[in-house]
């Protein structure tokens, strides 16, 4: 174990936050709840982003920019969805300051707007005030749109990368001429939500629907990807919603038909935020650090030179010229760590980093043609022939990939629990924690009872139902869904 981390037994999260602050991934903003994302916390998200941002453009969707500032009376039309927000509204209220008699910095009094804006929570409000704009006719549908973009909650518990009052997302928003087709692109993207965190971030998930109380402000339906973390609380990692025509209805957004026929337009939107960047960590991390999935990691093979002169520092960069450059012919995104400092101190650095892959180089390797790879995931050493680097290091690097998700999965396997009983279900929350599968009866005040008693929620309804004899675990009547309980962030 790193000796700068607190260990995970200790304090699960005192070992998040060494790890996201002491890897140089995120510090903490000047303003309460806010986040300074750093250079290489960045990174990761834009492999992130990057990779998400080529699945969308594949499937149709663009990008475009929305204003930051939202008028309060679009919020207002969508009573159901302002609701949901209102309390982490940042609000502006005047557009300048003056210095005042003592040449303090105040307010201008006289500066007060005469409609007070809203810094942007979410942008559904703003973009389908444009979208009456666009949209006339079936001919101007479906509209396709994602945005990069930062959103203000004013959060009162924060905490890096998981939930901050202000962070960095993607929100798609689209409008079709039928429910059919807005159902389709919901569960479309969903899907591609799923296979953004197994395929790349290596995160197993659970895919379904969320409960009327857990569903998004203002939709029709939300589905969600769940992911197990490290100290089995579940995490919230996307979310897809089917708006049906709410927002339609509220702005007026209609278009004429094939039959020249007045129709509203139906509607989705869909996110997942650079809370994935804390998902990784806590998936994967162990008390060394980081360990990033190859796919996303920003490097993924960190050469680290040992010598102790100049003679030696140039016969190790000679004999490393050939295999480098095989390694980024292979697409591979390395680092050469040339920096002083003694080799411990590197390998501490990088392994808290998080890279897949270390090569170590010294004089003795020169003379028998080969490197130390080292291998962040199992944290072993193996000698690899100089002739073979790029090939054994491509392999591994996939292998690596694997590993990881395979990891995380049988993690999850084995804190998942199935009960049938509201005693074997307080039982197994306290003493194991983990994802709770069981039975419910599908009433909303047996969901709320449930949660104020044990103070876990629905974290999703499975499409997989397997209802046939099932109770509610609570009413012991039967159950309507088969459900998965635990504790979040």
């Amino acid at each position: 174990m790193s000796k700068s981390i607190t260990s995970q037994t200790d304090s699960y999260s005192t070992w998040y936050t060494d790890i996201v602050t002491k890897a140089q991934l995120a510090d903490y903003g000047p303003v309460k709840g806010t986040m300074v994302i750093m250079p290489y916390g960045y990174e990761i998200w834009d492999s992130v982003k990057n990779v998400f941002d080529k699945m969308i453009k594949e499937t149709g969707h663009v990008n475009a920019y929305f204003p930051i500032f939202i008028p309060k009376s679009y919020l207002a039309r969508e009573a159901e969805h302002v609701e949901g927000f209102a309390k982490e509204c940042a609000v502006v209220t005047h557009t300048r300051l003056k210095s005042d008699d003592n040449d303090n910095i105040v307010v201008d009094p006289e500066s007060r707007l005469e409609e007070e804006v809203i810094v942007r929570p979410t942008s559904e409000t703003i973009i389908w005030s444009m979208y009456k704009k666009w949209i006339q006719s079936y001919r101007d549908l479906p509209i396709l749109i994602n945005q990069w973009a930062n959103v203000v909650r004013w959060e009162m518990r924060t905490r890096l990368f998981l939930r901050t009052s202000e962070f960095l997302w993607q929100e798609g928003h689209t409008a079709h001429s039928t429910a059919q087709e807005a159902e389709e692109e919901t569960l479309k993207i969903l899907e591609l939500y799923r296979s953004l965190a197994e395929d790349f971030l290596a995160i197993p998930v659970l895919t379904g629907l969320k409960t009327e109380s857990e569903k998004f402000a203002g939709a029709k339906r939300t589905y969600c990807i769940e992911a197990m973390m490290g100290d089995k609380r579940a995490l919230q990692a996307g979310t897809s919603h089917n708006l049906g025509q709410n927002f339609a209805k509220a702005f007026g957004v209609t278009f004429q038909n094939k039959n020249n026929e007045e129709e509203m337009v139906y509607a989705t939107s869909w996110g997942v935020s650079t809370r994935l960047v804390g998902a990784i960590i806590m998936t994967h991390g162990d008390e060394n650090g980081l360990r990033l999935p190859p796919k996303i990691a920003p490097i993924q093979i960190v050469i680290v030179p040992i010598y102790k002169n100049e003679e030696q520092k140039n016969a190790i960069s000679k004999f490393l010229d050939i295999p480098l450059s095989n390694l980024k012919e292979k697409g591979i995104r390395i680092h050469e760590d040339w920096t002083k400092g003694t080799p411990g101190s590197k390998f501490n650095e990088w392994e808290l980093k998080g890279v897949p892959i270390r090569i170590e180089v010294g004089s003795r390797d020169i003379d028998n043609e080969e490197v130390v790879l080292f291998r962040r995931d199992k944290n072993e050493k193996n000698n690899i022939s100089i002739d073979f680097l790029a090939d054994t290091a491509r392999k591994i690097l996939d292998e690596i990939q694997e590993n990881l998700f395979s990891q995380a999965q049988k993690f999850q396997i084995e804190n998942t629990h199935h009960v049938e009983t509201f005693d074997e279900f307080k039982k197994v929350l306290s003493d194991k924690g983990g994802f709770i599968k069981c039975g419910w009866d599908g009433n909303p005040k047996t969901e709320l009872n449930i949660k104020n008693e044990t103070k876990a929620t629905i974290r999703v309804i499975p499409f997989d139902q397997q209802i046939n004899g099932l109770q509610c675990i609570y009413t012991k009547k039967p159950a309507k869904y088969e459900v998965v309980f635990a504790k979040a962030y």
